[in-house]
């Protein structure tokens, strides 16, 4: 049994489903309590393409079709399968609340829907949520008892139009480029959980390695005179080896320090899923337990120094991959729980300790899986769905729902070890000139909300491109330069503080002000090329480009079809080596503290992945394995 399997007997929550219910697993790892209610499988389906439902009575007229949750209607999964722009979907389901339920409040929760929700119950609205990427919930008490039946609807809106966090879902009608089949409504999974009157919300647990330690922090529901929390840490599926308690009726969220004795500490590091089992009880003035939740933490630190960023005090060569989060069948949703350990484990093969988490926030058991393997992450938004909305240097147009779905992402992830970074934007193309814009405010205002939720961490503002706050932890570019040796010139700046940036291409008429810089001056922060490579890569369809390319005297190529990124290669032989020359730049550069290869896998028409986008083996891992295990001059001390 590997230890990834080992610590899931202890750490993964019970199932409250049959097995044939899709994705049957808890979706909430970290903060879970027996009592719940998996609600995935078959619902009562409505397409809204006008977005009428509400005047042509769909709250409480029949369906015409029915669908698999968690599963975008535009997958083959959920069973409709319908790619065309969605404007509006219509959901429907009767559940009975469970009657061993009976004093606990009925919290009705969604992992994700796309992209504005409002959700009723029994004709009652109790929810409404923007955001295609974050969770929330609703509370039925006064709705619904233990043992009665209650109606959920839920209607989710996805105009075509508006300015909103999509991340690489197209907004042309056909795949296109680095764009993918869209996803509207329900992809993540819905679930009961009953919950006590006086709860335990959340738990913020972040690591003081230095202390031997965890610092907790505790929101809870009530402050019930007289109460405590309790709180203690054990070795998965073995002794407890540490114990906290502290009053819980003075503070709304009472902070415990969590300190693990000498003999039992175990840091959690790449390779290495180190983990305590947590339970955390709120206890009455008599002892008596008013709510129990389950979790666990690992014990781990990030710092920076320079241009150095240390894991734990030491120097390791982040060696990450670009993950889409992508399936043929079931798009941003994971087909199955082991379909996100079988991504973990294909980039682990290939010699990556970790991912960027791109253009999405993927589902929490990636992490949770992360957390259990080892590997690094980096938390990142799927931001696109905004550009190109106003003139030069004012194209970029987020709106505050950014902000808003942002923090809502931090609070879920902060807890999970394996994230030793947060990028709130990526590729925020606008050229830098003397005005203060949009870009410019949602920028600042999601890097100062992450350092206020988490302090814990390096924060990048922007990944390539549009860098604007002074001072923040991390800088990066991105390159697909596909000639190494013009790979190695464009980079050779770092080491005298004058690394290879990111520059606008401007119309020929443009404000004189705009000199083609997208990013404030780099100031000697830590450094890495977060994207490179993307090389353009099939087989079948090198042979066709070819044949084509020899009748037309031209390859012209399909970018709906097939696409990468600069010139393909001729044949598998010259990936391998401009695979190995490209790495070998970044990995020989004594200040570059990390890379990110683009990418895990194919993704539709976009043929750079390091395995087809089945996931079956397009490369031959052990080569890439054998250049990226190679010493890093980062890593030397």
């Amino acid at each position: 049994m590997d230890r990834a399997t080992e610590l899931a007997t202890h750490l993964d929550p019970p199932l409250s489903a049959a097995a044939d219910v899709p994705r049957p697993e808890h979706p909430r790892p970290q903060l879970w309590r027996p009592t719940w209610l998996n609600l995935n499988g078959t619902w009562d389906f409505e397409i809204d393409r006008g977005d009428s439902g509400i005047d042509r009575g769909l709250l409480t007229e029949p369906y015409s079709r029915s669908i698999t949750v968690p599963f975008a209607p535009e997958s083959e999964d959920s069973g409709i399968a319908d790619t065309d722009f969605l404007e509006a979907v219509w959901y429907r389901r009767v559940v009975t609340i469970p009657a061993d339920w009976a004093g606990r409040r009925p919290i009705l929760h969604f992992g994700a829907v796309d992209h504005d929700a409002t959700v009723w119950a029994n004709g009652q609205e109790v929810a409404r949520h923007r955001g295609g990427f974050t969770p929330f919930s609703a509370d039925l008490t006064g709705i619904v008892s233990a043992g009665d039946e209650v109606e959920i609807v839920v209607r989710a809106r996805d105009p075509r139009d508006a300015a909103q966090a999509r991340g690489k879902q197209a907004t042309w009608t056909r795949n296109t480029h680095c764009q993918y089949t869209r996803t509207t409504g329900i992809w993540q999974t819905v679930w009961l959980e009953g919950v006590p009157q006086a709860a335990i919300r959340s738990l913020r647990i972040l690591p003081q390695l230095a202390a031997d330690a965890f610092a907790i922090d505790v929101p809870l529901t009530r402050a019930v005179p007289g109460s405590r929390l309790e709180v203690q840490a054990a070795v998965p599926g073995g002794d407890v080896v540490a114990e906290a308690s502290i009053r819980a009726d003075l503070d709304l969220a009472p902070h415990l320090q969590l300190v693990i004795p000498t003999e039992h500490v175990r840091v959690w590091a790449p390779g290495a899923p180190e983990l305590y089992a947590l339970t955390v009880r709120l206890v009455d003035a008599d002892g008596q337990v008013l709510d129990e939740v389950h979790s666990y933490a690992g014990l781990r630190s990030t710092s920076l120094d320079g241009r150095e960023f240390r894991i734990n005090g030491r120097k390791v060569f982040q060696r990450l991959v670009l993950d889409q989060g992508y399936w043929a069948s079931s798009l941003m949703t994971a087909p199955s729980d082991a379909a996100i350990r079988e991504d973990i484990a294909i980039a682990l093969e290939a010699g990556f300790n970790g991912a960027r988490l791109h253009e999405k926030v993927f589902e929490e058991r990636m992490l949770y899986w992360s957390d259990l393997h080892g590997y690094l992450v980096w938390g990142e938004f799927g931001d696109w769905g905004v550009s190109g909305l106003g003139p030069v240097g004012h194209n970029q147009q987020p709106t505050a729902s950014f902000v808003a779905q942002w923090v809502e992402a931090v609070q879920r992830d902060i807890n999970h070890p394996a994230i030793i970074g947060w990028c709130p934007l990526n590729e925020t193309h606008q050229a830098l000139h003397d005005e203060i814009t949009v870009l410019d405010d949602v920028t600042h205002a999601m890097y100062n909300a992450t350092k206020l939720a988490d302090p814990s961490r390096p924060v990048l503002d922007a990944s390539g491109y549009s860098h604007r706050v002074r001072g923040a932890d991390v800088y990066d570019s991105h390159s697909y330069e596909q000639d190494p040796q013009a790979f190695r010139r464009e980079q050779s700046g770092l080491a005298e503080g004058d690394p290879f940036l990111n520059r606008a291409h401007l119309p020929a008429l443009t404000r004189p002000h705009m000199d083609g810089n997208f990013s404030i001056p780099y100031a000697g922060q830590p450094f890495f090329v977060s994207e490179y490579g993307g090389i353009w890569w099939n087989e079948e369809e090198a042979r066709r480009a070819a044949a084509r390319a020899d009748a037309n005297g031209g390859e012209g190529v399909d970018q709906a079809e097939s696409w990468g990124y600069g010139q393909r290669v001729l044949d598998v032989e010259e990936l391998y080596e401009r695979f190995a020359g490209l790495t070998a730049v970044l990995m020989e550069d004594p200040d570059m503290f990390g890379l990110c290869y683009t990418q895990l896998t194919d993704v539709f028409q976009e043929k750079n992945g390091v395995v087809a986008f089945d996931r079956s083996r397009k490369l031959d891992l052990a080569r890439l394995r054998a250049v990226l295990e190679q010493s890093a001059a980062y890593e030397k001390e």
